[in-house]
């Protein structure tokens, strides 16, 4: 994942330390810009006809329903604590990191040390639906290289060349199929371990990492998301046609999001046109924030349940924070009410279990959602675009406000153009007052009847589209 750097270094760093095929180090461009781009224009790969919008919000209504996932970064970097990847001091290629500490020649053998005997992938799944995600993405390789499954292209620095010698992928895939969860990989183009990165032309890092893909999508049955992290280097380093061609190839209907293409640094070339909208996949993920509301394009917030001062958190680490479960509640209703999804974080332990105040912690947020989870699953952010005191989910008939934050006695909100408020009851306990105006729809509400975390007033609607 990112780091979070000085803007000064940053700066310095994308201006004089990003160069292909060298060891540089820059600043990765935000998950919301477009690909890093120059004057000279890459040779073009046949690219197939666009999808239809039609067709891919068909092919993405699963997950827009399901709005809530976990995500888990997991790897020997939890052996002594220490930030995934980012702790490695030797970032060929890359930007900087505050919490380089280790060694490589520490780090990158800490895979020996790796033994989580009490690894138990069944519960871990069983936790993610008490907690009512609807699917779940598991970090397969990071940008340090190390493969969780038994890769037959880097046998050598993969789970079976450690002490544990079990296909950890596998009984993700399993226990998540088990459960009825759909299934998400992560795979970190970026490898600052490989020999063959981005030496020469790439074409041989190129293939050995579509390589490593194709086993992820060929050997667990079905996957329904690929989860890129960004890419160094040039446009002509990589054969990005070739890779989307093969992941719908091999698993149809697949999702993918906005960062398998999305460059850290500027390249000296740029793309065909034709390909851009291919790479820029199907969702944005904001990082460490709740996006902006974003009715057109699709996105996901990822953000760790582990809070660290520098801004990382997302493996095992001891030295953070865990947030408390309202927290949680509060941003998930933040991302959906902004027509997003949330992609919650852990990072298990080396021992293979999750940390117990983050296994409680989602417990909770399983019990709200098994209250309030109709005024989430399945809805849409609005359609009134949500702000500090809350906001709102709609489907069919049934507009949901969620107010967070009361502005004093009445909230006013609006206005609902076209659509007529016929009734209103508060879920969440209590009665409120709702008038609608031509301006506003205002909400008063006692005080002392008000849900601290999040009070919640259905309003039965006509005209809504």
């Amino acid at each position: 994942m990112k780091r979070l750097i000085a803007v000064t270094l940053g700066m310095l760093m994308l201006t004089a330390g990003c160069r292909t095929n060298a060891s540089a180090q820059g600043t990765a461009t935000g998950s919301g810009s477009k690909p890093a781009v120059a004057s000279q224009t890459a040779a073009p790969e046949s690219v197939a006809v666009p999808e239809t919008p039609e067709k891919q919000e068909a092919r993405m209504q699963w997950w827009r329903d399901a709005k809530f996932g976990l995500f888990i970064h997991w790897g020997p970097a939890s052996v002594n604590g220490t930030e995934i990847s980012w702790s490695r001091t030797g970032h060929p290629f890359d930007h900087p990191s505050d919490t380089a500490v280790v060694p490589p020649a520490v780090y990158d053998n800490l895979y020996k040390q790796f033994n989580p005997v009490k690894f138990d992938a069944d519960a871990w799944m069983r936790m993610a639906k008490d907690a009512g995600m609807k699917y779940v993405v598991f970090i397969t390789k990071h940008h340090d290289g190390f493969s969780m499954w038994p890769t037959e292209l880097r046998p050598d620095f993969s789970i079976m060349a450690g002490p544990f010698k079990r296909d950890i992928c596998k009984e993700i895939s399993d226990a998540a199929h088990k459960e009825g969860l759909k299934l998400g990989w992560y795979y970190s183009t970026r490898d600052w371990t490989h020999p063959d990165y981005l030496v020469g032309d790439n074409m041989k890092y190129d293939a050995f990492y579509r390589g490593q893909v194709r086993e992820l999508l060929s050997n667990y049955g079905r996957v329904d998301m690929m989860w890129f992290d960004h890419v160094a280097g040039n446009w002509r380093d990589y054969k990005f046609q070739e890779l989307f061609d093969m992941l719908h190839q091999l698993q149809p209907g697949i999702l993918v999001n906005d960062r398998a293409a999305r460059f850290i640094c500027p390249t000296e070339d740029k793309p065909a046109p034709e390909l851009v909208p291919m790479v820029n996949g199907d969702f944005d993920t904001p990082e460490q924030k709740v996006g902006k509301f974003q009715y057109g394009r699709a996105w996901e917030s990822c953000i760790t349940m582990t809070e660290c001062k520098d801004g990382g958190g997302w493996s095992y680490r001891p030295d953070g924070r865990t947030r408390t479960w309202e927290e949680c509640v509060r941003m998930l209703v933040q991302t959906v009410t902004g027509d997003g999804n949330l992609l919650l974080n852990v990072g298990p332990m080396p021992t293979g279990e999750i940390d117990p105040k983050q296994v409680e912690a989602l417990h909770k947020v399983g019990e709200w959602m098994r209250k309030y989870g109709d005024t989430v699953y399945g809805t849409r952010g609005g359609p009134i675009p949500n702000g500090e005191w809350g906001g709102c989910t709609s489907k069919g008939d049934k507009v949901w406000v969620h107010v967070q934050k009361w502005p004093g006695e009445t909230l006013a909100i609006g206005p609902l153009k076209d659509v007529k408020v016929a009734s209103s009851r508060v879920l969440t306990g209590g009665e409120a007052k709702v008038v609608q105006t031509a301006e506003h729809v205002e909400i008063t509400m006692p005080a002392a009847q008000r849900d601290q975390l999040d009070t919640i007033i259905e309003l039965q609607v006509a005209g809504l589209k």
